[in-house]
């Protein structure tokens, strides 16, 4: 009898059900749809966002929350020893100071994500900053054109760093130490006799760092014009989850995280712009902000920045899954080089000329404590871009609120030290934690 012929009261037997019909320990086994956990942590509200949180926490997924933790204790503290640490004037510094130096941060972050270190970058912007004054003051070149030498200058020398270290086996320690001790010597044999070559007045260099756009429209322009960006960069990525079916943020969440930032752009943009004294918004964080940007969409929307996470994850892992290891590490260290050259235009220009100790001194260290102080892994595979924007705020503003303070030079090292230390130790302690919950 066929099943569409029985009845209730007609007993079953085991061929009625044929073959393929599992038994009742069969069907309890039965796989189950899994369930995204965000998508049970987005339904539960902000009483699941915390859950998820302090899980993040608990797992040692600390991402920026240390950096701005200590950053809001830095302003706490100095703001009340010197009621002017938050003017004008003094925001305005910290950013024109940070962005030289953060430029040649970001170029860091990728070479740390590598799982390496550049040791060169101090040499190589001074070797910049010496070709564009040598060809544009001392030889009348083109501003722009001496400009974009000293960039192809800064990417050559980083290429030829990669170049040893991938194909010939150097490690890259040792490369870029070599590159420190020789660059510099480039450095004072390109400036010759001239101790320092000074920045001409009204050219592309002193421009760098001393050019404000005064009209108001601009502060907020740019606040308005970041806050767009981003919330347009949130509603994109849902559009790209919801279609292909994975769970993405509610709009509630991403008007609140689109509100936060905008309080936060249009605040910085106010204080550039209304107290008395403000000068407006310095054309420095423009060109800070746009690097940032296009490295931020090189390491998160490019098949080349998923490689550089890959390689530095691991090398052979990435080698083995096709990807060219000795092109992405030749690229990152070329990278870094053309972003040392162009840092070391803005150092030029805040010292008001390129000298033969420009890129010296404690530059080489400012530039690896912001990105590891941002949150950049020493250990490789970990990182983001704008951890060398949140590193080197740290950074100056410790130093901006010493010096209002009066403090000597030995105490803003020792400062500064100690809190690299506290960075390295809380990235080696997160690791850790996600290596026992088995994130890692």
């Amino acid at each position: 009898m066929s099943d569409l012929t029985k009845t209730p009261e007609t007993p079953e037997t085991p061929e009625d059900r044929g073959p393929a019909a599992p038994s009742g320990a069969e069907q309890s086994a039965a796989p189950v749809p899994a369930v995204d956990p965000r998508l049970l942590v987005r339904e539960e509200g902000l009483k699941g966002y915390w859950t998820e949180f302090t899980r993040k926490v608990r797992g040692g997924e600390l991402g920026s929350l240390p950096v701005l933790v200590g950053l809001i204790v830095i302003a706490i503290v100095f703001q009340s020893q010197n009621g002017n640490f938050l003017s004008a004037g003094s925001v305005a510094n910290i950013a024109v100071y940070s962005s030289g130096l953060g430029i040649m941060a970001v170029g860091i972050v990728f070479v740390l994500i590598l799982g390496e270190i550049d040791l060169s970058v101090g040499s190589v912007a001074g070797v910049g900053a010496a070709v564009w004054a040598v060809l544009s003051v001392s030889n009348g070149l083109g501003d722009w054109l001496a400009v974009l030498a000293a960039l192809l200058v800064g990417l050559a020398l980083g290429l030829l760093h990669g170049f040893f270290f991938a194909k010939v086996g150097v490690p890259a320690f040792v490369v870029t130490l070599a590159g420190f001790l020789g660059w510099s010597g480039l450095q004072i044999w390109l400036m010759g006799k001239e101790g320092t070559i000074n920045t001409p007045s009204g050219s592309f260099v002193e421009n760098l760092t001393g050019y404000y756009f005064e009209d108001k429209a601009a502060a907020y322009g740019l606040a308005l014009v970041a806050v767009l960006l981003y919330a347009g960069s949130l509603l994109l990525d849902v559009r790209r989850r919801r279609a292909a079916g994975l769970p993405y943020r509610p709009a509630s969440e991403v008007a609140l995280r689109a509100g936060a930032v905008a309080v936060l752009c249009f605040a910085v943009a106010y204080v550039l712009n209304e107290p008395a004294g403000a000068r407006g918004l310095p054309l420095a964080l423009v060109l800070f902000l746009a690097v940032l940007l296009a490295a931020d969409f090189v390491a998160r929307r490019t098949s080349f920045g998923r490689k550089v996470f890959a390689v530095g994850g691991s090398a052979e892992a990435a080698r083995r899954a096709g990807i060219n290891v000795d092109r992405i590490r030749i690229t990152v260290f070329g990278l870094s080089g053309l972003l040392a050259a162009f840092g070391g235009l803005f150092v030029a220009s805040l010292s008001g000329g390129a000298s033969k100790s420009l890129g010296g001194g404690n530059t080489l260290m400012l530039v690896i404590a912001a990105a590891v102080i941002g949150g950049t892994s020493l250990f490789g595979g970990r990182g983001k871009v704008w951890s060398a924007l949140l590193g080197m705020i740290v950074i100056q503003s410790i130093q901006q609120g010493l010096n209002m303070l009066g403090m000597a030079s030995e105490i803003q090292y020792m400062i500064t030290g100690a809190v690299l230390l506290v960075a390295v130790v809380i990235d080696s302690v997160s690791r850790r934690t996600q290596k026992d919950a088995g994130r890692a």
